[in-house]
C-alpha cells in the first residue's frame, strides 16, 4: 500500500524558504530578520521531524528575496540553514547559508567599554569560527561567542 504524502506547509508562488533551522533557534532567526514587520505572508513551522537535526524549523516568506547582509545575519544564528528561492511555485535556486569571514555594521560588541558602545562607530568583527559562531571585535579584540551575539 502506498502512503499519500501531504504538504505540512503550504507552497508559495514567489519568495524564499529558509529550511533546516534548528528548532531551538527558529524564533531567534525570526527576530533578527524582523519578520514581524514583513508586509507579505510569512509562514512559520517548528518542531518538524528532521533526520539531520532531530527537530527543525522552517520559514516561508512570500515575495521576499534576501540581500547579502540579511543572509549574513542568518549565518550568525544558524550557519547551516538552507535557502530555497521560489519563482512560480518552483525552486529555482538552493543555497546553504555560509558564514562570512567578517561581519560589519549590525552586531553589537559585548564589551561595554568598547569604543563602538561609547561613540557612533561602525562595528567590525572577524569571524573566528562558524561552528559554534565566534567573533572578534576589530577595535577592542573582545571575543564574542554564539551565546552572546547581539544584533543592533
Amino acid at each position: 500500500m502506498t502512503q499519500k504524502k501531504e504538504l505540512q506547509v503550504r507552497a508559495i508562488k514567489n519568495g524564499t524558504v529558509i529550511d533546516h533551522i534548528p528548532a531551538e533557534l527558529l524564533f531567534k532567526v525570526i527576530n533578527i530578520l524582523e519578520l514581524d514587520k514583513c508586509p507579505t505572508t510569512v509562514t512559520i513551522g517548528n518542531n518538524y521531524k528532521s533526520d539531520m537535526l532531530g527537530k527543525k524549523g522552517i520559514i516561508k516568506i512570500s515575495e521576499k528575496f534576501f540581500e547579502a547582509d540579511e543572509i549574513n545575519k542568518i549565518s550568525l544564528i544558524t550557519p547551516n540553514a538552507k535557502l530555497n528561492i521560489i519563482r512560480d511555485y518552483q525552486v529555482v535556486e538552493k543555497r546553504i547559508v555560509e558564514s562570512p569571514s567578517k561581519v560589519e555594521g549590525f552586531v553589537k560588541c559585548m564589551n561595554p567599554k568598547c569604543i563602538t558602545n561609547v561613540e557612533e562607530v561602525y562595528t567590525k568583527f572577524k569571524v573566528l569560527s562558524s561552528s559554534p559562531m565566534t567573533l572578534k571585535c576589530h577595535y577592542c579584540e573582545k571575543i564574542t561567542d554564539h551565546k552572546n551575539i547581539r544584533i543592533k
